[in-house]
C-alpha cells in the first residue's frame, strides 16, 4: 500500500466509520488490472471486518461513493441481488443494529490477539426479511444520514478555503527545493539540524502570515497537557480514555477508544476531563489536530493531547480551523519532524503564529464551520433513527 496515489484507492478496516465507507485517510494499492474486476467495488456494496482486535470485529459500513475502489483481503464484500427481496441499506443498517451485532458476536472467535468471523459464518447469521415498504424507509434515513456526512465535508472544505483565499495561500506552493543554502547562526538558534526544517516555503509561510495580525498561540489560549495512566490502565468498559487515535477534526470518533475504571476517572477528572468550548488538540504522534469540544464528555484526555482554553480575542472555531489547515499543520510538520514519532513540544505550541483576521471575517469562517458539525450531528441522528426503527419492527415482529 501507498499514500502517493500509485495504483487504486483501497478500502481499510479504519475507514469504516459510522456505517459508511469514507475517504478520508485512503491509502492505495497498485493492483494488475486482471485482479480489479474481482475487487472493484460497486455503489452499495456492504464491506464486513472479519478479523481484528475483537472490538473491531464485525464492523460494518457500506460504500456510497463512486469511483474504482478496492478493498483489503480482510474485509468480506457483501452484494444482494438486484431487485431481491433485501434491501442494501437495509442489510447494512441491520448488521450495525443491536440485533445484527449481537449475531456477530456469537460467531466472533477469539484467538491471541485477536478475533474472527469468516465468510461461512456470516452466511449463518439470520436477517430478519421486513417489507420492502419497511426496507424502503430504512434505505431513506440511511441515505438522508450519508447525504448530511457530505454536506459536512462541503461546509468544511468551504470554510477551509474562504480561510485561505482571506490569506492569501490560495495558489500557495508548498513543494520542497532541491537546494537552499543556511546561514550557521540560524542553525544554531533553531537548535536543529535536520535540513527540512529550513525548508524555504516555511518561511514564505511565516511571512504570509505575518501579513494579518499574526498573534502565537500562547498569547490566545491557555493550555493543560493530557494526563497517560499506561496501558495497564485500560479496561472493556468505563470513563472514556480519549487518545490521539479517537480523536479528528470532527470530533471524537468511535475508533480505537479504550475506557478507565469510575474510581481512577473519579481522580483525574478535575484537572484531565476537558470542557465543553475547549480546543482538544493533538500533540504526538499525528499533531496538529484541532478540535472545538461541543457536548460535556465524562472521560479524560491522553498525554499526547492539549487542552486550549480560548480567551475573548479570537473565536474558538476559527483558531481550529486555523490549527487544522494547511496554516497551522505546515508548522506542526515543520517543529514536531526530525524523528521517527513526531512529537511537538507544548513549547512550540505555544509559539504556532496564528492568522487574526478581523472579526467579521472570523464569524463568517466560523459560521461555516459550524454548519459543518451541524450536518454531522444531523447524519449520526439519522443512522440512530433507522437503526432504532429497524429494531423496533423486529420486535414488533416477534411480539
Amino acid at each position: 500500500m501507498n499514500e502517493n496515489g500509485i495504483g487504486f484507492p483501497i478500502f481499510r478496516m479504519n475507514d469504516i466509520k459510522n456505517a459508511f465507507l469514507a475517504e478520508d485517510e485512503l491509502k492505495y494499492a497498485d493492483i494488475p488490472d486482471d485482479l480489479l474486476a474481482e475487487y472493484k467495488l460497486e455503489r452499495d456494496d456492504i464491506l464486513f471486518n472479519r478479523v481484528n482486535a475483537e472490538e473491531f470485529v464485525g464492523r460494518t459500513g457500506i460504500v456510497k461513493l463512486i469511483d474504482h475502489f478496492v478493498f483489503a483481503s480482510y474485509l468480506i464484500r457483501l452484494r444482494t441481488k438486484k431487485n431481491g427481496i433485501i434491501k442494501p441499506d437495509y442489510l447494512n443498517i441491520f448488521l450495525n443494529s443491536s440485533y445484527g451485532i449481537k449475531q456477530i458476536r456469537k460467531f466472533r472467535r477469539r484467538a491471541v490477539n485477536q478475533a474472527n468471523v469468516n465468510a461461512e459464518e456470516l452466511k449463518q447469521i439470520r436477517i430478519p426479511v421486513l417489507s420492502l415498504n419497511i426496507q424502503e424507509e430504512i434505505s431513506k434515513l440511511s441515505n438522508e444520514s450519508w447525504n448530511q456526512t457530505e454536506q459536512s465535508k462541503s461546509y468544511y472544505q468551504q470554510a477551509e478555503n474562504f480561510l485561505l483565499e482571506e490569506l492569501g495561500f490560495k495558489d500557495f506552493r508548498v513543494e520542497d527545493d532541491l537546494s537552499f543554502v543556511v546561514n550557521l547562526s540560524d542553525v544554531k538558534s533553531a537548535k536543529r539540524v535536520d535540513a527540512d526544517y529550513f525548508q524555504p516555503k516555511y518561511q514564505k509561510l511565516v511571512e504570509q502570515i505575518e501579513k494579518h495580525n499574526a498573534k502565537l498561540l500562547g498569547n490566545l489560549v491557555s493550555m493543560k497537557k493530557g494526563f497517560e495512566p499506561g496501558s495497564e490502565a485500560y479496561q472493556e468498559e468505563g470513563k472514556l480514555f480519549i487518545r490521539v487515535s479517537s480523536l479528528s477534526k470532527f470530533g471524537i470518533e468511535d475508533k480505537d477508544q479504550k475506557y478507565l475504571s469510575d474510581d481512577l476517572y473519579g481522580k483525574l477528572k478535575v484537572n484531565f476531563e476537558p470542557k465543553i468550548g475547549e480546543i482538544l488538540l493533538t500533540k504526538d504522534a499525528t499533531p496538529g489536530i484541532a478540535y472545538v469540544l461541543k457536548e460535556a464528555v465524562e472521560g479524560i484526555i491522553s498525554g499526547g493531547m492539549m487542552r486550549l482554553k480560548v480567551n475573548n480575542d479570537i473565536d474558538p472555531e476559527y483558531l481550529a480551523l486555523c490549527i487544522s489547515s494547511l496554516t497551522g499543520q505546515m508548522q506542526a510538520g515543520r517543529d514536531a519532524g526530525g524523528s521517527i514519532i513526531a512529537h511537538w513540544k507544548p513549547e512550540q505550541i505555544k509559539n504556532l503564529l496564528i492568522p487574526v483576521l478581523p472579526k467579521p471575517t472570523q464569524q463568517k469562517i466560523a459560521e461555516l464551520v459550524r454548519k459543518s458539525h451541524e450536518a454531522r450531528k444531523k447524519s449520526k441522528q439519522l443512522l440512530e433513527e433507522a437503526k432504532r426503527k429497524v429494531e423496533e419492527m423486529i420486535e414488533e415482529k416477534s411480539n
